[in-house]
């Protein structure tokens, strides 16, 4: 068996704050750890790794709600392949891929108003040139002047 690490020890490890360990114990994604006869928590190394793949789980996208389920679903495979990873891996990337489409089509918008000298949305928006993705709210206010 590994040495046990205290609280501390184990957050600044995984590069957390003693907050969120003992959050994540309360959330069931971290199990409780033993106490020692005085009641203090005692850790072994696993936790740090359990911590470092929340953490790793959480930049890639995952909430913590999958990465319980991800996390329950590794505890009961018994050494075999945990089913439904590659299947959630590629719903998130589906994700991830669809959220980078919503920002390039924001970040086209903006450079539009950007480009077309847009000072005032609201004026913007009752110009037929308007570029700003919202014009059709406006569309019995519009007129057909000069942009922005």
């Amino acid at each position: 068996m590994s040495e046990h690490l205290r609280t501390s020890q184990v957050a600044e490890a995984a590069g957390v704050n003693i907050q969120t360990l003992r959050y994540y114990e309360r959330r069931g994604l971290l199990p409780e750890p033993d106490r020692s006869p005085g009641g203090h928590r005692r850790y072994d190394d696993r936790a740090v790794t359990v911590l470092r793949v929340i953490k790793a789980a959480q930049r890639l996208g995952f909430t913590l709600e999958e990465v319980a389920d991800l996390l329950e679903t590794g505890r009961h495979r018994h050494g075999r392949p945990a089913p439904g990873l590659q299947e959630r891996a590629r719903a998130k990337l589906a994700e991830v891929e669809q959220r980078i489409a919503d920002l390039t089509t924001i970040r086209e918008a903006l450079t539009a108003a950007l480009d077309a000298g847009c000072d005032d949305l609201t004026v913007c928006a009752k110009s037929a040139c308007c570029p700003i993705p919202f014009t059709d709210l406006a569309e019995e206010s519009r007129h057909a002047g000069p942009c922005c």
